[in-house]
């Protein structure tokens, strides 16, 4: 993960380093979805979670973009 100040500050970074621009996040959505990935990561019964069930979460904090899909 890289953070970046904007999305023109990406745009250059990518062009500098020759690569395409992959999925951007806003740090308040990157902050919700590692929350929500990690929140019970401790617990005794935790598991991983399914492809389905990575794929709601992510569609729930709004990352529908064919980047976030995993099937």
């Amino acid at each position: 993960m890289l953070l970046f100040r904007s999305e023109e500050h990406v745009e250059r970074w990518c062009k500098q380093w020759k690569l395409a621009t992959g999925a951007t996040l806003s740090l308040e959505t990157g902050w919700k979805l590692a929350h929500a990935w990690y929140a019970n990561r401790m617990a005794a019964d935790w598991r991983r979670r399914t492809v389905a069930e990575a794929e709601a979460l992510f569609s729930e904090l709004g990352l529908t973009a064919p980047f976030w899909k995993l099937s």
